[in-house]
């Protein structure tokens, strides 16, 4: 059994790597669609993309080996911790589906205003980022709130 959960934290650590890292990788990019031609453009919104797809079921692997991890460990549902990092984590996914793929499918409108999309894509980058990391923080430090 002790063998099990270990195998289940390494899974919920690796999708945690997998959920944030590719966001990190944007930051450059994001530069570089400032002076690009709209073919190579594409190429990079196509890796933005990616990183959003990759995170999304990076997330599903989280959610579930978490919710394994809480059955089979000594947590309760009820635990401060828990609860608050659920309440980010829905509150991630909200954001996930409202920030990047309308702002990306904005880029292929004859009419879009590049500099404004990129800032808005430069500002949701940074949210996700620091909504991840303040959960990641509630699972590495496990605060007792109440």
């Amino acid at each position: 059994m002790f063998m099990l959960y270990r195998l289940l934290l390494y899974i919920h650590i690796a999708s945690v790597i997998l959920s944030i890292g590719p966001f990190f990788v944007l930051i450059p990019i994001l530069k570089k669609l400032h002076t690009t031609q709209s073919a190579i453009q594409q190429s990079y919104l196509d890796v933005f993309r990616f990183a959003v797809r990759l995170a999304k079921h990076a997330g599903h692997v989280l959610v579930g080996s978490g919710i394994l991890l809480v059955l089979a460990g000594h947590w309760s549902w009820k635990t401060s911790w828990i609860v608050m990092t659920i309440l980010l984590l829905v509150s991630s996914l909200l954001f996930l589906a409202r920030a990047f793929s309308p702002t990306i499918r904005k880029f292929s409108e004859p009419t879009h205003d590049g500099r404004m999309l990129i800032q808005k894509l430069r500002r949701s980058i940074w949210i996700y980022i620091v909504l991840l990391m303040i959960m990641l923080w509630f699972m590495v430090v496990k605060p007792t709130l109440w």
